[in-house]
C-alpha cells in the first residue's frame, strides 16, 4: 500500500498563478505541495514576451478582461494590482522597463522572474514536485474534514484545500492541457465554451488572392469586431493576419463573424482624394496613397479595386468606392491559428461557482481554481500574468 504524505494544500500547475499562490500559502505557515506535471516549473513565463516576460501593464482595470461574468475580476485585481507586482520586483532588484502602451517588460530574461518565484516558494517551504501527473482526485465525502487524496505517479497526497492552476489549452508543446476542465466536469462545475484567443487569423482562398504577396507587410489600423475595436500594427501573413490588433480583436471575435479594418484610421480619405485633385491633380493614386502605407500595401489594395489613374480623372462614385475599400476592408477569417500558437484561452470555468475573494468553489468546500482555467482572457499586453499573480495572490490568503 502507497505511504500516503499529508499537506495543507496542494496546488496543482506549477506556472504564474500556482507560484504565486503557492508562497502566498506558504507564507501563511501552510504546508503546500506544489505539483507540475513538466520537466520544470514556468516554462510559460520564460518563453513569454521574447523571453523578457510581458509581466503586467501600468494600467489594468476590469475592462481589460472577457468573461461571462464580468465583474468576477474586480476583486482580485482591486487588492493585487500591477503595481503589488512591480514592488516585488523592484525589492528583488529585478529590472524592467516600459515598451509601449504601459506594457512591461524584464530588461534582462524573463528567467529572473521566474527564479524569484521559485526562491519565494523555497523560502516559504513549499515543496514542489516535478515530473508530476496526476491520475486520480477523490474527495472524502463524509469524513470530518473533506480531504482530497491525489493518486500520482510519485505516490499519493492529501490536503484540505486542492488548488488547480493548471492553465488552458494553448501552447500544447510545453505541456498545456485539458486536465483543470476535467477536474471541473468531475465536481459537476459549469464550463465555458473554450477558444483560442490572442491569435492570428486565418483567411479562407478568396481572401488570400486579395492579399497575394503582402506577406510580411505591416501596416497601423484599426481593427474592429463586435463593437470593439483596436487601434495597432496588422501583419500580412502567408496564412492570413496577425499583428497586435489582429490578436486583440481575436478576445471577441467569433467563428463566422465579421471583421471590418481601416488601414487609414487618421483620415477621411474620400475628402484627402478631394483635397489631392486640387492640390496634386497629376500626380497617381498609387503615389499618393504609397506615401500614406507601404507602397507595396498601397498599389495592391488599388490594384484589387480599380484602374490606377491621375487623381484628378476619378468621379465621386469612385471616390467613395476607393475610401471604402481602404477604410472599411471586410473579410470573415476562416478560421484562427489554433491553440498550438495562441497566447491564451478565452473561457474556460465558470467563475459563477466560486468566490470572487478567495477562490474558493461555493459549493465543493476547499476546492479552488486560479489563472487562465478561469472564464478570465485579458487582452494582450501583460494582463493575463497580471490575473494570475492576482488570483494566486488572493487564492493563497485563504486556502
Amino acid at each position: 500500500m502507497d505511504l500516503l504524505e499529508t499537506y495543507d494544500v496542494i496546488i496543482i500547475g506549477a506556472g504564474a498563478a500556482g507560484l504565486m499562490a503557492a508562497f502566498t500559502a506558504g507564507g501563511r505557515g501552510r504546508r503546500v505541495l506544489l505539483i507540475e506535471h513538466g520537466s520544470s516549473p514556468g516554462k510559460k513565463i520564460v518563453i513569454s514576451g521574447g523571453g523578457h516576460c510581458n509581466f503586467t501593464n501600468l494600467v489594468v482595470e476590469p475592462a481589460n478582461y472577457i468573461s461571462q461574468n464580468p465583474h468576477f475580476c474586480k476583486s482580485a485585481l482591486s487588492r493585487f494590482g500591477p503595481y503589488d507586482f512591480i514592488a516585488m520586483l523592484e525589492k528583488a532588484g529585478v529590472r524592467y522597463h516600459e515598451k509601449k502602451l504601459g506594457q512591461l517588460f524584464c530588461r534582462g530574461s524573463a528567467r529572473e522572474i521566474l527564479n524569484l518565484l521559485v526562491e519565494k516558494c523555497r523560502l516559504a517551504k513549499v515543496t514542489t514536485l516535478t515530473t508530476c501527473s496526476v491520475q486520480k482526485i477523490e474527495r472524502g465525502e463524509y469524513s470530518s474534514n473533506q480531504r482530497y487524496t491525489l493518486n500520482t505517479n510519485l505516490g499519493k497526497f492529501s490536503a484540505s484545500s486542492l488548488v488547480i492552476a493548471s492553465g488552458g489549452l494553448s501552447f500544447p508543446k510545453i505541456g498545456a492541457s485539458d486536465f483543470g476542465y476535467q477536474v471541473a466536469t468531475q465536481f459537476a462545475l459549469r464550463l465555458q465554451p473554450t477558444q483560442a484567443a490572442l491569435v492570428s487569423f486565418n483567411v479562407d482562398l478568396s481572401e488570400m488572392e486579395a492579399i497575394r504577396g503582402l506577406s510580411g507587410t505591416s501596416a497601423d489600423a484599426l481593427v474592429s469586431c463586435r463593437g470593439q475595436d483596436f487601434r495597432e500594427s496588422i501583419l500580412f501573413t502567408h496564412k492570413g493576419l496577425s499583428g497586435p490588433a489582429i490578436l486583440q480583436i481575436s478576445n471577441y471575435w467569433h467563428p463566422g463573424e465579421q471583421i471590418t479594418m481601416n488601414l487609414l484610421p487618421d483620415i477621411d480619405l474620400a475628402d484627402t482624394i478631394r483635397q489631392w485633385q486640387q492640390q496634386r491633380p497629376k500626380a497617381t493614386l498609387k503615389t499618393l496613397i504609397g506615401g500614406l502605407l507601404t507602397k507595396k500595401l498601397a498599389e495592391r489594395w488599388i490594384d484589387l479595386l480599380c484602374e490606377n489613374k491621375a487623381v484628378n480623372q476619378y468621379h465621386a462614385k469612385e471616390i467613395s468606392a476607393i475610401a471604402a475599400h481602404f477604410q472599411q476592408w471586410r473579410f470573415i477569417p476562416s478560421g484562427t491559428g489554433g491553440y498550438r500558437i495562441a497566447e491564451v484561452t478565452r473561457g474556460g470555468v465558470d467563475t459563477t461557482a466560486l468566490s470572487s475573494k478567495t477562490f474558493e468553489c461555493k459549493q465543493v468546500p476547499g476546492l479552488y481554481f486560479i489563472g487562465e482555467v478561469l472564464d478570465v482572457t485579458g487582452w494582450l499586453g501583460g494582463y493575463n500574468f497580471q490575473w494570475a499573480w492576482s488570483s494566486g495572490y488572493c487564492a493563497g490568503l485563504y486556502v
